[in-house]
């Protein structure tokens, strides 16, 4: 998903979407299509609809980053499971890996998550602690049952959804239309939702983290 507006981080994103920013002087999207393609993951549908142009301009074809690229708009920021509404609506079939081009993981999350996924109907993920960012910690009430009740999680915005999950993409409130109201009717529905803790995330989230994220010598 790289269609969000980025309003926390105005007036940068005002010019820029926030996936071509960087962390460690390379575009957040970069690094995330390089982690997929590390995962085995072949072909990635990319959801654009902030200056769209910027975003798939740098990526092309995805053949620089190892994957086979396709786009889908979002003519609007109407949330991320509409996001993943209109990617099926351009070809993308389930089961699929979803992810938001805004995030950095560590080196073999992602393989770990699609390991652990496994052949669950879904699966979405946390991490331990609080955001780089400066987030508010804490899970969203509609996808906690899914994880430990242990220890402080945060969401992370990465999810599988498979063909069992497909339908509660229909009917939901809003907009926005939102991925937790997917899991969360999958649940109340009793259908396997697999909880995954992964490592840290790093993200942007305002304008002071590309300084934080770009130039650690300068961090207090």
């Amino acid at each position: 998903m790289a269609a969000g507006e980025g309003r926390r981080l105005r007036p940068l994103t005002e010019t820029w979407p926030k996936p071509v920013l960087p962390i460690d002087g390379r575009p957040v999207v970069a690094t995330l299509l390089r982690e997929l393609s590390g995962a085995g993951c072949e072909r990635v549908t990319v959801v654009t609809g902030h200056l769209p142009e910027q975003v798939e301009t740098l990526i092309g074809d995805g053949s620089a980053f190892g994957v086979d690229v396709a786009y889908a708009r979002q003519p609007r920021a109407d949330g991320s499971a509409d996001a993943v509404r209109c990617a099926l609506a351009a070809g993308a079939t389930a089961p699929v890996l979803v992810t938001a081009a805004d995030t950095v993981f560590a080196p073999g999350t992602i393989a770990a998550f699609l390991a652990e996924w496994d052949e669950a109907p879904g699966a979405i993920a946390a991490r331990r602690g609080q955001p780089r960012s400066g987030a508010k910690p804490g899970l969203d009430p509609r996808i906690a049952p899914a994880l430990p009740a242990s220890g402080q999680l945060t969401s992370v915005p990465l999810w599988g959804i498979g063909a069992d999950l497909v339908r509660f993409l229909d009917d939901l409130p809003g907009p926005p239309y939102e991925l937790a109201d997917v899991f969360g009717r999958a649940l109340d529905a009793g259908v396997e939702v697999r909880g995954v803790v992964v490592p840290g995330t790093r993200d942007l989230t305002h304008p002071l983290d590309l300084i934080r994220e770009n130039f650690p010598y300068l961090s207090r």
